[in-house]
């Protein structure tokens, strides 16, 4: 999957928060995300993220 920084992508699981959505920070062995709906940062293993997307939004 061709996924760039500054993405959004959906997960199959909400943040707590409620939203499914998050932006694309860093890429490498691990993701660096944020969620959009309330702007917390993460970091996930490429592993999981690849296998738990959903969408992509291209942000041009």
């Amino acid at each position: 999957m061709d996924i760039q920084v500054g993405d959004i992508i959906k997960l199959k699981k909400k943040h707590p928060c409620g939203s499914f959505e998050w932006e694309v920070l860093r890429i490498g062995a691990d993701f660096r995300l944020k969620c959009v709906g309330c702007g917390h940062p993460v970091m996930i293993s490429r592993k999981l993220v690849e296998k738990n997307i959903r969408n992509l939004k291209r942000d041009l």
